[in-house]
């Protein structure tokens, strides 16, 4: 993988893959908990020959990261989607959490 930039949104960097017999562009971002993945999840591993050049390891392929071919999970409950926004405006919605007072 050969990466040649940063992507147009600022939050990863523009690539160029050779896999097997072809030629892929793409992105790649650093993962960030509580947000989905997209695609696959690699490990880079730079070469000696060029400091923007780097072996890919696949740790999730996309079909594992999607699912397919696997039982759906048992989940109790509707889904659960926290943006940003929530996150930061929690106190505001829900009050800061303090220690209970005990009875006397």
């Amino acid at each position: 993988m050969f990466v040649h930039g940063p992507a147009n949104e600022g939050e990863g960097l523009r690539v160029i893959r050779k896999r097997e017999d072809a030629i892929e562009v793409g992105e790649i971002r650093a993962v960030q908990e509580g947000r989905p993945l997209q695609g696959e999840l690699v490990k880079l591993k730079p070469r000696k020959e060029h400091d923007r050049l780097f072996d890919v390891e696949v740790v999730m392929s996309r079909e594992e990261i999607e699912g397919k071919g696997k039982a759906p999970r048992a989940l109790a409950g509707p889904a659960q989607v926290a943006t940003d926004a929530y996150r930061d405006n929690w106190e505001q919605i829900f009050g800061r959490q303090g220690k209970p007072e005990l009875p006397n």
